[in-house]
């Protein structure tokens, strides 16, 4: 009996993995052909078994036509009319793995809409059935179709293009290979296994637009546990993985265990997705948001006005539409958080309908005297404390965030939230007999919708604060560029914390808002998929804009209240999916229309007009008492033409009266390398380097391409650790610090690549330098802005846009802002002419000449010449030769 038991779960895993692996192959080959994680997989998968449904229940096709119009025809096209008109013009605008995750989520959110309005939200229980409940026919397909592509990927031309393209699609097309059409066979594939997957699993699962897109997403962890690369290592996950969570069906250990024991058997597709997302190496390194999101957006004149109207104008409502109204404050502020942790924090979170749906939860619980060792509590402390008890739990997803990015964080995020979904929500001894009622004195709509717009005021006032200041010019460096900010002396891990704090603290408290409102908690209302269509919303809407939220929350609960259900979805879907047509978003799209709609007319002066015009020219252009080198440099005019000025305008002395004070400490320390070793595999990039950065030295490292200067300078500045070897700060083994924390020793560093904040102005990069350096001095930024020239009408513009020259000029005062000791430059006159070279030079002898250390990696032999007081020879990770600058260059020249 025992022995038939296991046979029968064991086949059940089959099939359960057989749906699973198909899902991963076809996840697998679009990853491979495209680079992008295919999130809308799931979504497709439901479309197609809806299609099959449409044909042959509706319509009474024949099951076999049905089948093969669904996935021969309708499957292939919906992936090369995804490939061609959605994640081409991304990859022509450079393939940002930010915006085709948008793009991503925007056909996963658009395919959902579509569905619900077309064919209802209700579960749907007749959808036909194409491969018998037999396990091994699905199991025979998913091998038959890893077998299938394995071969073609290794054997064929083909195969020979698709590596080619996914190992850098710019030289694959010089090479002379259709990328595009690769990549469309990659789409029309996976599209391909989406929709066999749905067809195969709509007749044994509810086939709903919610719960099958979210079913197959799950299953996503055998794709990421393959890496996103290994066919058989999906296959034999995902059979694995089912035969493993049929098994586990058949214990019932007794008291507190079996719950839990269940939902894992119930869900072991969820616990594989959080372990391979939280645990193995992410599949994405590049940041979370698309440009337009990061850039900071003037507010249109009179916005918040419209806003608080509109916003007052539901008072003025009664019956249902009051009743609907008090959804949207609520939904505002959970919006809100994802405006602190994705527009200010630059951080993907999928997750956050499992932080509404716990402030909900625990409001509940608190409220009814159910929440295990603290009393019942009155409606509006309850709420309060859910708030402070939830708050912590942000650290699930921020700390992921401290070593992931991009689509490996997403998948951090999301796990979480499915997770929580899962084993919180779904769990009938956390919510069973659960009621959550209004505040007392605010029972009645109106009076709650009264008190909704006090609490969505107060959380617009802790948003906005995250903008201002010193926190929101830290977040808004690290936003725009994390090692930058690193390297200014800004604590990305713990900012990264914060901001998912503060983020999991602003949705519990919409989540309970949300709750009361509708006078219940509703697991429905935290689904994961509603998480993917909020973060959406945010993201078409402007992530960074408080009002974005606020239009997001309206869009969302006005549009399906107002319509059918699905209408707000597929608006969102459209817009998310239309990223790489307008890279700009929605808003620039409009003005530029609008820009170019307007009639240009060009005025004609009168005859009166032009001569008193000619007049005015001759006078401007008459003799003047100041000579022409007294007129402010143009790049300091608001309009920014004309050249640039040198990058100082003082010589060389022994004493910098213009840079940042430093208060009376003893002598600076040398910066030193002591034996050190790194390898990567099986090639050595440094092999026991010895180094000195001296105070008030010019200290040079030269040599050839693959040297191992920049690993050096890596393993100096902090983002890198050696195998092997120290490096020391005077007496002080700084080999484990980061590089914030070298930074507030007082080691500034440059970036090769121009390491600037380009959504905060000259100024404010400045001053993140000297507010997160080694000294808190309220002068610096000044002092470092009128050094290199920074401090006219310059200093207020973006530095998004500004000349290479002042760029590097906006970078150094930055990192002399924070008063340091030692200066470490990575090619620092990359980018400049020769009057910007010179300048430069003359700036950095007057810093060596007041007792800073200076370390330059450069290529410009000229400049080592003219500038540095020792030189190191670098070849194959060893230092060859060291010595005074003339010595070793004219022995190298000769």
């Amino acid at each position: 009996m025992s022995g038939s038991l296991t046979y029968d779960l064991t086949l059940a895993g089959l099939s359960v993995g057989g749906a699973a692996a198909l899902t991963g192959i076809g996840l697998v080959v679009t990853h491979r052909a495209t680079g992008v994680l295919n999130f809308a997989h799931g979504a497709i998968a439901m479309v197609c078994a809806y299609l099959l449904r449409q044909f042959t229940v509706v319509w009474g096709w024949p099951l076999a036509l049905g089948a093969a119009v669904t996935l021969l025809l309708v499957a292939p096209a919906v992936g090369v009319a995804l490939e061609r008109f959605v994640f081409r013009p991304l990859s022509v605008l450079g393939g940002d793995p930010a915006q085709t995750l948008v793009a991503s989520l925007g056909v996963f959110v658009l395919l959902v809409g579509g569905a619900a309005l077309v064919w209802g939200t209700g579960a749907r229980a007749d959808a036909p059935t194409l491969v018998s409940a037999d396990p091994w026919g699905q199991v025979a397909v998913a091998l038959a179709l890893a077998v299938g592509v394995g071969g073609v990927t290794r054997w064929t031309r083909f195969g020979t293009e698709l590596r080619a393209v996914v190992d850098d699609r710019s030289l694959a097309v010089l090479g002379g290979i259709d990328a595009d059409r690769v990549a469309a066979a990659g789409w029309a594939f996976g599209s391909f296994t989406a929709g066999l997957t749905g067809v195969l699993l709509a007749p044994y699962v509810r086939l709903d637009p919610y719960g099958m897109p979210l079913l197959v997403m799950e299953v996503m962890a055998v794709a990421v546990a393959a890496r996103m690369r290994s066919l058989p290592v999906a296959v034999v996950v995902a059979l694995g993985l089912g035969v493993a969570q049929s098994q586990l069906t058949r214990l019932h250990p007794a008291g507190w265990a079996e719950p839990l024991l269940q939902a894992v058997g119930a869900n072991l597709f969820v616990v594989a997705l959080l372990v391979a997302a939280l645990v193995l190496p992410g599949i994405g390194d590049r940041d979370a948001l698309p440009r337009t999101a990061r850039t900071r957006a003037a507010t249109p004149p009179g916005a918040w006005i419209v806003a608080v109207v509109l916003f007052l104008l539901p008072l003025g409502l009664a019956g249902s539409d009051l009743h609907t109204s008090v959804q949207v404050p609520a939904l505002g502020v959970v919006l809100l958080s994802l405006v602190v942790v994705t527009g200010r924090g630059s951080q993907i979170s999928l997750g956050q309908a499992a932080y509404a749906g716990l402030g909900a939860l625990f409001t509940a619980l608190l409220a009814a005297g159910r929440f295990p060792g603290l009393p019942r509590l009155p409606e509006l402390a309850a709420l309060a404390v859910a708030v402070v008890l939830v708050a912590p739990l942000g650290v699930l997803t921020g700390w992921p965030a401290i070593s992931r990015h991009g689509l490996a964080l997403a998948l951090a995020t999301f796990a979480v939230g499915v997770g929580v979904s899962r084993f919180v929500f779904a769990q009938p001894y956390a919510t069973s007999g659960l009621s959550l009622d209004r505040p007392a004195g605010f029972d009645g709509d109106r009076a709650y919708y009264v008190l909704e717009l006090g609490l969505l005021a107060a959380a617009l006032l802790a948003t906005g604060a995250m903008r201002r200041g010193r926190t929101g010019r830290a977040l808004a460096a690290m936003r725009d560029h994390a090692s930058g900010a690193s390297a200014a002396g800004v604590r990305v891990p713990s900012l990264k914390l914060t901001a998912f704090v503060a983020g999991a603290a602003l949705a519990a408290l919409g989540g309970g808002m949300l709750g009361m409102g509708l006078r219940a908690f509703d697991a429905t209302a935290y689904d994961p998929v509603r998480g993917l269509l909020w973060f959406a919303a945010v993201v078409v809407l402007g992530a960074d804009s408080a009002l974005g939220a606020l239009a997001a929350a309206a869009l969302l609960v006005g549009l399906d209240a107002g319509a059918r259900g699905g209408v707000a979805a597929a608006l969102i879907g459209v817009l998310a999916v239309l990223v790489g047509r307008f890279p700009g978003g929605p808003y620039e799209a409009l003005r530029t229309a609008t820009s170019r709609l307007r009639p240009r007319r060009r005025a004609t002066p009168t005859p009166l007009g032009a001569r008193v015009r000619r007049r005015l020219r001759s006078v401007e252009t008459g003799p003047t008492d100041q000579p022409p080198a007294a007129q402010p440099p143009a790049d300091e005019r608001p309009d920014g033409t004309g050249p640039e000025p040198a990058i100082p305008r003082q010589g060389t002395t022994s004493r910098r009266p213009d840079t940042p004070h430093t208060p009376a400490v003893p002598a600076p320390a040398s910066l030193l390398a002591r034996g050190i070793r790194v390898a990567y595999g099986g090639f050595t990039a440094l092999d026991g380097v010895d180094l000195e950065v001296r105070p008030g030295w010019v200290t040079a490292v030269v040599g050839p391409n693959g040297a191992g200067k920049s690993t050096l300078f890596h393993c100096l500045a902090g983002t890198l650790r050696p195998s092997q070897g120290r490096v020391l700060f005077g007496e002080q083994d700084i080999t484990r610090l980061p590089a914030h924390a070298r930074t507030r020793l007082g080691i500034a560093r440059t970036f090769q690549q121009l390491a600037v904040f380009p959504s905060l102005t000259v100024a404010e990069n400045v001053q993140v330098g000297a507010e997160q350096g080694r000294i808190a001095d309220p002068a610096a930024a000044e002092r470092a802005l009128r050094l290199f020239g920074l401090d006219g009408p310059v200093r207020a513009l973006p530095a998004e846009g500004l000349p290479t020259g002042t760029l590097r000029r906006v970078e150094l005062a930055r990192a002399l802002a924070g008063s340091p000791h030692v200066l470490l430059l990575d090619e620092p006159a990359a980018g400049l002419d020769t009057a910007e070279v010179t300048a430069l030079a003359r700036v950095l002898r007057a810093l060596a000449a007041d007792g800073t250390a200076l370390l330059v990696v450069e290529h410009d032999l000229d400049l080592v010449a003219d500038l540095a007081d020792v030189v190191h020879v670098m070849t194959a990770g060893r230092v060859v030769t060291s010595g005074p600058a003339r010595h070793v260059l004219e022995r190298g020249r000769g």
